[in-house]
């Protein structure tokens, strides 16, 4: 098959249009369209002329025949007839079957106010104060007898003043308690005192008791020796007349166990005491025989003395635990509630 080129491609005419035989040159139309070859050659041109007619006739597109369309039919609408007595009917019937609409307004209901309740506070009961017997003026006082004396730096004792009810604690006590030491004290608080011993006893503990009533005259040897070992005698230890022990009501107790907590053998007095059972044991439960601290940790100020946790003095079970609850110590407290006390 030869290859296919431009020159040699003719592209198909439409239908119905034939190609134009190319023109002939001048002088020899006549004889391009005479049949040649005789007969046959005849024959050839009329059989061309038919399947050229023929073939033209194909080619046209045959009539189409548009059917007519149906004919159309029309539609009639009757309007029903509105008149005024059919619409005031229609409403009328309507009316009648529906009920009559009922609008009601909406029932509030009322929103609660509150009421303020008091919170309901606790009741305080109030701490028994106790009331010291009144002592009237300094000149017709008799301090020695008087259970809530104030004895500080300040205010202190005449060298004449000593209680009238001073008994020995030996005919109470055993040497156990007392080491041999003729203590006195006031009569008034030997009851109290021995309770407490025996409870203390009972509690499997060994208190015993350093010191009781000192007189203006042995508070000034025990100063003197105070002066000759410190220099803070003045406060380690009281001067004559300035001492709580010239009350008869103050004692000074100590431990067995002191010794071995200090590391030494012969100490009598140390601020270690309260580590001891003794001490612990007169810290919480003292106040309930009557007796108060009368040198509390951090008092220095108030009461003019450091902390003795081994000197405690009777004022009645009612003061006692009243200071114990209040956290305060007795020179506070006297201070605060009682009578100016004298200035010897």
């Amino acid at each position: 098959m030869p290859a296919f080129s431009s020159r040699n491609y003719s592209p198909p005419l439409p239908c119905g249009k034939l190609r134009a035989a190319p023109e002939p040159a001048a002088g020899n139309r006549f004889r391009q369209a005479q049949p040649t070859g005789g007969v046959n050659g005849y024959i050839l041109f009329i059989f061309s002329l038919l399947l050229l007619a023929w073939l033209s006739a194909g080619c046209r597109a045959a009539p189409t025949t548009l059917s007519a369309p149906p004919p159309l039919t029309p539609t009639i609408i009757v309007a029903a007839p509105t008149t005024a007595a059919a619409i005031a009917h229609a409403t009328a019937t309507v009316a009648a079957a529906a009920p009559p609409l009922s609008i009601q307004p909406p029932t509030l209901t009322p929103i609660p106010t509150a009421t303020a309740t008091a919170t309901p506070r606790p009741t305080v009961t109030p701490t028994p104060t106790a009331t010291a017997t009144p002592i009237g003026p300094c000149s017709q006082r008799n301090a020695g007898d008087d259970l809530f004396a104030l004895v500080t730096h300040e205010y202190g004792l005449s060298r004449t003043s000593a209680p009238s009810d001073l008994t020995p604690l030996a005919g109470f006590l055993g040497s156990d308690v007392t080491l041999g030491y003729p203590t006195q004290v006031r009569q008034i608080i030997v009851g109290p005192l021995v309770a407490m011993i025996q409870d203390m006893q009972a509690a499997g503990l060994k208190p015993v008791i350093i010191s009781g009533y000192r007189s203006y005259a042995q508070q000034a040897i025990a100063y003197d020796k105070w002066l000759e070992k410190t220099e803070y005698a003045g406060i380690l230890s009281a001067p004559p007349g300035h001492s709580e022990h010239q009350l008869g009501t103050t004692l000074d107790f100590g431990s067995p166990e002191l010794p071995g907590i200090v590391g030494d053998p012969d100490i009598e007095f140390h601020t270690y005491f309260y580590l001891t059972s003794e001490g612990q044991w007169l810290a919480n439960y003292a106040h309930q025989y009557g007796f108060t601290l009368s040198y509390p940790r951090d008092t220095l100020e108030i009461t003019g003395f450091f902390f003795e946790p081994w000197h405690f003095r009777y004022v009645g079970v009612e003061l006692a635990s009243s200071l114990k609850n209040l956290g305060i110590s007795f020179t506070e407290y006297a201070l605060q509630n009682l009578p100016q006390p004298c200035i010897p």
